[in-house]
């Protein structure tokens, strides 16, 4: 993470709050983007961070299972959650800090992840460009450490503010506590323990393009040196064109992570597979590399398939969709199917990438 003003990582006792009005039988159809049809037992819509506490004095008592609920883009979810369901709509944005360094701003967990790209691009903050279109809310984007195109969205972050379910007090985590790792960190390690209420960014002034990927270099082959903006045009084109709208197709991004393999591994499957996709990672000592998971799929002729009300997006085979009436059973059994085949292709694991509940 780039240097930053120290944020506080001190425990606050959460003050004492009214609890928010409980909500029987919420439909989460238009929360999950995979728009399963899906029924919330009973939900809270959190506002502010201090009626959490309250919240999860209500549960306790009543020894309910709970978890928190974004805009459900990264998640499988079944006809019915059981227990609580935290709708987290945290609002708001603003710079609280700024010098000829760099900004930090404080986002609250329930803001459109896309919306506050574009807002900090109106405010002349670039950086988070190549992340643009990604869907969610910004309190997810941390649990999965969301990236693309050579960025990852625990680079630019400053500190976490969360509501520790262990201590029941609200938190500040530094960057450096919260283990970001690929398509990882603590939140994600440790469900049930922190629910996040407001991520700070510190956002450099010093600025240059990151066109590592291949797809986004060559929107700007032979070209001036783009602007943070136009960097963000090439990544929503990019992904347009190899990803499908939820609003228009039910799915949730990527399905499967890049699975990253040591430098044997990859060079005995680059001797079966000389066109296979491949990324370096971490050090160039280490020679690991991250294998490009929708290459795999494509190559074991899952590109396009449709089993059922379920389906490989035809034209990324990354991304498993749902053309309507689908369920989590049935897109976890296609799933499955994947795993299985790659595993005996390649003799490689596919990780799933979306939450399952």
């Amino acid at each position: 993470m780039n240097s930053a003003p120290n944020a506080p990582s001190s425990p606050k006792t959460a003050p004492p709050s009214v609890i928010p009005v409980m909500l029987p039988d919420v439909s989460l159809r238009a929360r999950n983007s995979f728009g399963f049809d899906v029924l919330a037992e009973q939900a809270y819509s959190i506002t502010d961070a201090e009626h959490i506490g309250a919240v999860m004095e209500a549960i306790k008592a009543a020894n309910l299972p709970w978890r928190v609920l974004g805009g459900g883009s990264n998640v499988v979810l079944p006809p019915t959650l059981s227990g609580v369901t935290l709708l987290m709509d945290i609002a708001g944005q603003a710079i609280t800090q700024q010098d000829e360094r760099g900004a930090v701003v404080s986002v609250g967990a329930g803001v459109n992840w896309h919306d506050f790209v574009i807002w900090t691009l109106d405010h002349s903050l670039p950086g988070l460009e190549n992340l643009a279109l990604i869907p969610g809310t910004v309190g997810a984007a941390p649990i999965q450490n969301i990236g693309a195109y050579g960025v990852e969205v625990g680079e630019y972050i400053q500190s976490i503010e969360a509501y520790d379910c262990h201590s029941k007090t609200l938190v500040n985590l530094l960057a450096s506590e919260c283990a970001f790792t690929y398509r990882n960190s603590i939140f994600k390690a440790h469900p049930n323990r922190y629910i996040i209420t407001r991520v700070h960014f510190y956002l450099p002034a010093a600025w240059s393009p990151r066109l590592r990927y291949a797809d986004l270099a060559a929107a700007f082959v032979n070209r001036h040196v783009p602007t943070a903006e136009e960097v963000m045009v090439a990544v929503c084109k990019i992904r347009n064109r190899k990803l499908p709208d939820p609003k228009l197709i039910g799915n949730a991004g990527s399905f499967f992570q890049n699975p990253i393999v040591e430098k044997a591994q990859y060079l005995a499957l680059l001797k079966q597979f000389p066109e296979l996709v491949s990324y370096p990672e971490g050090n160039e000592q280490e020679g690991k590399r991250k294998l490009a998971a929708g290459w795999m799929i494509d190559h074991c002729g899952f590109k396009g398939l449709r089993a059922g009300a379920v389906g490989v997006y035809q034209h990324q085979a990354l991304v498993l969709v749902n053309h309507g009436g689908g369920s989590a059973d049935s897109v976890l059994a296609l799933a499955k199917t994947i795993q299985d085949k790659v595993q005996d292709t390649f003799g490689v694991t596919l990780a799933i990438e979306p939450i399952r509940y």
